[in-house]
């Protein structure tokens, strides 16, 4: 088990000459500042409907190729009017229409119902019945369970949860580094863990989220059994 060196600074402390993190004050606290995007937010219902979904994605395949409205109604001989109303979901376009704005838009007549017809998974796991794995590092009284995967999905991001158990006989974790972001919430036990140059010392309750490219991983095992969730998120191109 590594132990504590006195040279390490502590958590949320800047180096000197450094700049604070954004979103840190100078004492070291969390700033708040407005989210980006409403969590409570959801999609126009209608999204279901055929016409909608079919308007949906002939903007998107405009607004991606840079042009305007005016430009696709003369690239196809279709009014302004009917144009407007087929990309909000108003009216339902004729296959010959459809078959218009595939050429224009350089792309399948079918891409236009991928929305429609999309599925969006999801992944339920009763308790105790996740999958043990063994991640690379991993070693004896290191048990990572998963506890659910979706693979190619519409966010681009994958997402792998983990419940991680320490048990007495665990020795301390190799250092860790790989792409993406991750997450950790403890659950039960006590740890002083390193996110490169930084120790946070973490009880159950505390979560620390972090940028998974710096070398992390357990310093110290202060109180076990320890038990905590880490989620990790990466791009769907890479690997964790």
């Amino acid at each position: 088990m590594a132990k504590k060196t006195s040279s390490t600074k502590p958590a949320g402390v800047a180096a000197k000459g450094k700049a604070l993190p954004k979103g840190v004050s100078a004492d070291g606290r969390t700033i708040r500042t407005p989210l980006t995007q409403d969590p409570h937010a959801i999609r126009d219902t209608r999204e279901k409907v055929l016409e909608v979904a079919i308007g949906h994605e002939v903007r998107a395949f405009r607004k991606k190729l840079g042009i305007t409205v005016a430009d696709l109604a003369a690239a196809t001989e279709i009014s302004l009017g009917m144009l407007s109303k087929i990309e909000n979901g108003i009216t339902s376009p004729s296959l010959t229409t459809l078959q218009a704005l595939s050429r224009a838009l350089g792309v399948p007549l079918t891409a236009f119902f991928r929305r429609f017809e999309e599925e969006h998974s999801a992944v339920f796991v009763k308790a105790g019945e996740g999958v043990d794995v063994e991640r690379r590092g991993t070693r004896a009284g290191h048990q990572y369970t998963l506890l659910g995967h979706i693979g190619a999905n519409t966010s681009g991001v994958v997402v792998e949860p983990y419940l991680i158990t320490l048990t007495e006989e665990s020795d301390v974790f190799p250092t860790f580094q790989h792409t993406g972001m991750e997450f950790l919430y403890m659950l039960e036990g006590e740890v002083l863990y390193r996110h490169g140059s930084n120790l946070y010392p973490m009880k159950p309750g505390d979560s620390l989220f972090f940028d998974a490219d710096a070398p992390h991983g357990p310093e110290e095992l202060t109180q076990l059994p320890m038990r905590y969730l880490s989620i990790i998120c990466y791009p769907q191109n890479s690997t964790s």
